[in-house]
């Protein structure tokens, strides 16, 4: 009797625990920032332009 009870009470644990199936992970996609480089650089390089034109126009 004793045998049938944990059989009985075996089978109940394993069948709640398997009772919503089987769900694939929910794996969430990870952010990559990347580092702006500052609003500087992007006026450093007409100046260098507007540098060498000039110097390339006065000799």
């Amino acid at each position: 009797m004793k045998k049938v009870a944990l059989a009985a009470a075996v089978s109940l644990a394993a069948t709640s625990a398997f009772a919503g199936g089987f769900d694939d992970p929910i794996i969430e996609p990870t952010v990559i920032e990347e580092e702006t480089s500052s609003s500087n650089g992007g006026i450093l390089v007409p100046i260098v332009l507007l540098v060498l034109i000039a110097a390339a126009a006065s000799s």
